[in-house]
């Protein structure tokens, strides 16, 4: 979906995982690629308060050099296939779209995710915004 459809739940998953629990300066989070880019949304219904209640849970984008980017998934949603389920929805896009070289810039503690979601090393780590990362590109594996 585009940035105007994405934008406030995008904003509020990606300020809760990389401003609130990462330390990432606010004004890093949203930038000039974001109207640009294609982004991808995870939405899980929930009990609340007697009715259930469907909610934004895991955001990501893709920028049209076939990068992935912005990924960030909830803590209370980690560890049930959400994020992998948006990476490969990115990937199709990718594919889709005709771009060859799909690649992210992972955290250090995410490589393992990845990895097991087909990607692999391609690069030294560097930082970026403050946390370590290696840039990670997909083998065309599943």
């Amino acid at each position: 979906m585009d940035w105007e459809r994405a934008c406030d739940a995008a904003t509020a998953i990606r300020t809760a995982v990389f401003v609130d629990e990462q330390g990432v300066p606010a004004e890093l989070e949203i930038d000039a690629d974001d109207p640009l880019s294609l982004h991808a949304l995870a939405y899980v219904d929930a009990p609340m308060k007697g009715q259930r209640v469907t909610s934004a849970v895991a955001t990501a984008r893709l920028l049209a050099d076939g990068h992935i980017g912005r990924m960030a998934v909830l803590p209370a949603c980690r560890g049930q296939g959400i994020g992998r389920a948006l990476l490969e929805r990115l990937i199709t896009a990718a594919r889709d779209r005709g771009m060859d070289a799909i690649v992210l810039n992972a955290q250090i503690q995410a490589m393992g995710f990845y990895t097991r979601c087909g990607f692999v090393i391609d690069s030294s780590e560097f930082m970026e915004a403050g946390i370590a990362h290696r840039r990670m590109r997909w083998a065309g594996v599943r």
